[in-house]
């Protein structure tokens, strides 16, 4: 499904504690699939209640580069307005994190 070469991420956080993503996975958590030669996110799915919301979640990463975090916090905070948009944003940088350690970028 994913070309040789892509890599994946994940990046965790804490939803508020009414949010049913608490009550069911408790924590928040997003998973990435990056292109390492471009650094391109290619897919993204996260923890959520509803197909919509992680249909919506992927129209806000795949395409960006998983180093545009101040970018990605921005649209976050411009577009999700659902009760786990801290934790999206924390989730998010997170993975950002990791990918920038594994990969030495």
């Amino acid at each position: 499904m994913y070309t040789n070469g892509t890599c994946y991420v994940v990046g965790e956080s804490k939803s508020p504690g009414n949010n049913p993503i608490t009550k069911k996975f408790d924590g928040f958590f997003i998973g990435f699939v990056i292109d390492p030669k471009t650094d391109l996110i290619v897919d993204v799915e996260c923890t959520a209640m509803m197909g919509i919301t992680v249909k919506f979640v992927q129209s806000l990463f795949v395409g960006r580069s998983i180093l545009d975090y101040d970018g990605a916090a921005k649209e976050v905070h411009g577009r999700y307005f659902g009760s786990s948009q801290k934790a999206l944003i924390v989730a998010f940088k997170q993975a950002y994190y990791k990918y920038k350690e594994a990969l030495n970028k």
